[in-house]
């Protein structure tokens, strides 16, 4: 089968050909650059399956120009889909599946990477050793124990975090529409969303984006957090009010910040930009501040995770393929 597969580097062509090896090279792989929005979507218009990352822009006017041509199936490689307009799928008849847990280790695991840095200043540290100045001025931290920790989201990414804190001895209070009965193996407590922003030293997203989660970190929300609190979001960058969050470090109000992902960033990310200038006025003013640290979308990349990615989404491709259910569809609403 024929897959036009967009937004791709080389690591994505090195797994995906490495996948498709394991299951006998019966796909013919396709790949571009280019991210799929709706002025590319017509390099598509021969392939039955096109495949899609996070920053594809998935709108009705793409999927409406995918399905004047042979495409009848979008294969996610991620978890999340809040990039697919899935009213327009319904209209136009194409399904699309997903990568539901690629690696959720490696999420939770750069989380605590994160927090860890922010709070002992190792990317400071970093820097003033490469210039050989090796003052501890201002680079004082705090211990982990004992400190709150609220988590947002308890999904298995959610847990995973939690499972790590409970090594470091931290009180873990969280908070779930759906709370996670596994996450009582490591002592979390559940609370109202306001108690999180009340009572926690560092407080960690791991939503999903969704209208009720749309800029959930807010100027009311942070209002109510602690003096210095710690934020990370290695999730979605719409959960963070980008410009409340800027007033809030402005302030004093937020302590640090940990970013693996931007609200406006399907431009910028996964791009080499270090000789261009960012025309992105909110990240710009980000990136001055010393007590906050922006990567680009880098938690889930490990070695498990990609191979993960590109296993599970020509397993879709393939169920598909062979008329079978769709284990990981994304169902249209």
């Amino acid at each position: 089968m024929k897959i036009a597969i967009f937004s791709t580097k080389e690591y994505d062509i090195e797994f995906l050909n490495k996948a498709n090896e394991n299951f006998g090279n019966v796909h013919e792989l396709k790949f571009f650059e280019t991210k799929l929005n709706k002025e590319t979507a017509l390099l598509a218009n021969d392939f039955e399956v096109v495949s899609a990352f996070v920053n594809d822009d998935l709108s009705r006017e793409t999927i409406e120009i995918l399905s004047r041509g042979k495409t009848k199936l979008i294969a996610q490689r991620a978890a999340g889909y809040n990039n697919i307009d899935l009213k327009a799928l319904k209209e136009f008849g194409i399904k699309a599946v997903r990568v539901p847990a690629y690696s959720p280790n490696a999420v939770a695991e750069y989380t605590i990477a994160m927090m860890l840095s922010l709070n002992r200043k190792i990317h400071r540290a970093y820097d003033r050793a490469r210039e050989k100045n090796f003052s501890l001025k201002g680079l004082m931290g705090f211990d982990m124990k004992g400190k709150t920790v609220g988590i947002i989201g308890t999904g298995k990414i959610g847990m995973n975090v939690a499972r790590i804190l409970k090594g470091f001895d931290c009180n873990i209070i969280a908070y779930d529409k759906y709370p996670n009965p596994d996450c009582e193996e490591f002592c979390v407590e559940y609370t109202d969303l306001d108690s999180i922003f009340e009572k926690s030293d560092i407080i960690t997203i791991h939503s999903p984006l969704v209208p009720e989660t749309y800029h959930i970190i807010n100027k009311r929300a942070i209002s109510l957090m602690k003096d210095g609190v710690m934020i990370i979001n290695t999730s979605r960058g719409e959960l963070f009010d980008t410009q409340a969050v800027i007033d809030g470090i402005k302030s004093r109000k937020i302590g640090s910040v940990g970013m693996d992902v931007y609200e406006e960033e399907s431009d910028i990310f996964f791009e080499d930009l270090s000789d261009k200038v960012v025309e992105d006025d909110l990240l710009s003013i980000l990136l001055t501040f010393p007590n906050v640290i922006v990567t680009g979308h880098q938690a889930f990349f490990t070695d498990t995770a990609m191979n993960n990615i590109a296993y599970v989404t020509l397993e879709n491709i393939s169920e598909y393929e062979k008329g079978l259910e769709l284990t990981n569809e994304i169902k249209s609403k």
